[in-house]
């Protein structure tokens, strides 16, 4: 999902939501937090180490090669780290992180049969129409589950900050990428092209 449409897809219409995504948005951190120019600058330079450490990893011959799962999990991390843990959606990445390395070193073939589950009765039907677009918000933002409203309007005003900047650093990088590549392959389509001497 865009991280602009991240919002206005959900039809936050109500009152209580209004007041509080105006109040987050007006904020001085939420307006200069990920928008300079040094930030994007760091971030994209820490980007592209990231993806040349995966594609060392990979083996691969070519950018366009690589997983789009292992970019986006790198830019992920380095957006994680650049926030330095002062928000919870940056914390989540990283110790989701952490937890799928811990559980694929400790996996292990299980020999029980798994136990069927009873599937309980939906509650989303029950739950009023505000609350059920406060919770699928906080779906949307790692780690953010059970924050209350006031703390959940201002992480996610951060987490889209921050993936607009991600988004315009990983097109930029694109760009530079496919330029070099198409530079190479004229380059050498050239001398390819060109007749041997005699």
């Amino acid at each position: 999902m865009e991280p602009a449409a991240m919002m206005t897809s959900l039809d936050v219409s109500s009152d209580p939501l209004k007041r509080m995504d105006r109040k987050s948005e007006g904020s001085p951190t939420a307006k200069k937090r990920w928008r300079t120019e040094d930030e994007q600058r760091i971030y994209s330079s820490k980007l592209l180490d990231a993806i040349r450490l995966v594609r060392r990893r990979s083996a691969a011959e070519a950018w366009a090669s690589l997983k789009s799962r292992e970019v986006r999990e790198a830019a992920d991390r380095v957006l994680a780290v650049e926030a330095r843990g002062r928000t919870r959606w940056s914390r989540a990445i990283l110790s989701n992180r952490i937890r799928m390395r811990s559980h694929i070193r400790k996996r292990r073939p299980s020999s029980a049969a798994a136990i069927p589950r009873m599937k309980s009765a939906p509650v989303w039907k029950k739950t009023p129409p505000l609350q059920r677009k406060v919770r699928m918000l906080g779906r949307l933002v790692p780690g953010c589950r059970r924050l209350s409203l006031p703390s959940l309007i201002e992480e996610t005003s951060d987490y889209i900050a921050a993936l607009e900047m991600q988004v315009k650093a990983m097109t930029a990088l694109s760009d530079i990428l496919s330029a070099a590549a198409a530079v190479a392959g004229g380059s050498g389509g050239g001398d390819a092209a060109r007749p041997a001497q005699s």
